[in-house]
């Protein structure tokens, strides 16, 4: 009997053979039971001859019981020895994340994600030009996050944006692109020298349809300075109402005016609710972020009564959102039924992309316009320009949202 028969290589000297375990004489084999190996005293099991392709491989009950030993039709072929493998001890990871997402650099299916995810079509021009300012005097909510992604969507949909950065650590400036060491020309030059606004104004690198007026740490110690200003609070509309009276005549007005504030309810962001129109509120899902809601309210009102009669909440926006915890659907429900539908349906969720964005001079909705992140907020944006400014009733104390609303009206 052949060797080849019983699946042993043919070609196998009676050393190689022996130290395998194979016998040296294939007649001697008995096939019905265990035989005995007089090289080694051991006794041999019985073998099955598997063919795979032109290969027979030998598989015996020892084999499979032994992790981490992969034989190879090539050793198989030479007689040699099984490989032995190590097979590491990979640590397996959890994620927080809401949602798993394509890095901006990828290319193939990320690159059609993106495609997909922009926004495609002209977005609504307002009637006169929409002047925002994002304020929550808590830290850590998305305000700056907010309006540097709301800019960017906006942009995307074909209108012409003006971001306002009043925070002195510049952080909208930093998202944007624009670089803003100490001395950059900025809000800090317009609200305490009165230069105009306009030779301030920087475009942004991540659209031609966005412009910047960028902030320094020079800012730091403007609410000091403006203190013995004469009309110190409305420094910023008169500067502002300006540059936009310009534009406006040379036929390039803005559509949007965003302006993002400190975590503070100091000079700046008085300055801030003077100038603007509307307050976008952004509220993190967590209680903490519903303590200060209050005082927050009641400076609105005090500014409506004695500076600016015309500023109205138009939106509210939650952040930092985890469907999957009961926390988030609780502070949501609270925020809805007090506000009415001044708050948008649209949740930003947590997201790590959206982290990240800056790190890049970008925003989300640049860096990785098919995450969680950026699908968000471009939804919001969508829900954001639906709304109607410009209507008879949009400054009215209930629709202001400083009050329990029930079923208000967008």
């Amino acid at each position: 009997m052949q060797r080849t028969a019983l699946g042993w290589p043919g070609h196998a000297d009676e050393r190689t053979a022996t130290q395998l375990g194979w016998p040296t004489n294939a007649g001697d084999v008995d096939l019905s039971g265990d035989a005995e190996d007089p090289a080694h005293d051991q006794p041999v099991r019985n073998t099955t001859a598997v063919e795979s392709s032109d290969v027979s491989r030998e598989t015996t009950d020892e084999e499979d019981a032994v992790p981490g030993v992969r034989p190879s039709n090539a050793s198989l072929r030479s007689g040699a020895r099984p490989e032995v493998v190590d097979v590491p001890d990979v640590p397996r990871e959890t994620s927080l994340a809401a949602e798993p997402e394509t890095p901006a650099s990828s290319t193939g299916e990320g690159e059609v994600g993106r495609e997909g995810a922009s926004v495609d079509e002209q977005l609504p021009t307002p009637a006169r030009t929409r002047v925002l300012v994002v304020a929550n005097q808590k830290g850590g909510v998305g305000k700056t996050t907010s309006a540097v992604n709301i800019a960017s969507g906006l942009a995307q949909g074909g209108l012409r944006v003006l971001l306002v950065d009043l925070d002195p650590q510049g952080n909208a400036s930093t998202a944007l692109g624009i670089d803003h060491p100490s001395g950059t020309p900025g809000t800090y030059e317009t609200l305490v020298e009165g230069r105009p606004m306009a030779d301030v104004v920087t475009p942004s690198p991540e659209s031609g349809s966005i412009d910047v007026v960028p902030a320094t740490i020079d800012l730091a110690g403007a609410e000091i300075e403006l203190v013995s200003m004469v009309a110190r609070e409305s420094r910023l509309r008169k500067s502002l109402h300006a540059l936009l009276e310009a534009r406006s005549a040379a036929g390039d007005r803005y559509d949007y005016v965003l302006i993002d504030c400190p975590p503070s309810l100091g000079l700046l962001t008085v300055n801030a609710m003077v100038a603007a129109d509307e307050l976008l509120i952004p509220i993190q899902a967590e209680y903490y972020a519903l303590e200060g809601l209050g005082q927050l309210l009641s400076n609105i009102e005090l500014i409506r009564a004695h500076l600016n009669p015309d500023l109205a909440v138009s939106t509210i926006l939650l952040t930092m959102y985890d469907a999957r915890t009961r926390l988030a659907a609780q502070v949501a429900d609270e925020v809805r039924q007090h506000f009415g539908d001044l708050v948008l349906r649209t949740t930003i969720p947590r997201s790590v992309r959206i982290s990240e964005a800056p790190s890049h001079g970008k925003t989300v909705v640049a860096y990785d316009p098919a995450s969680a992140g950026a699908l968000a907020y471009l939804e919001a944006v969508r829900e954001l320009t639906r709304t109607d400014p410009n209507r008879a009733d949009a400054h009215d104390d209930d629709q202001a949202g400083l009050t329990p609303t029930e079923g208000t009206s967008r």
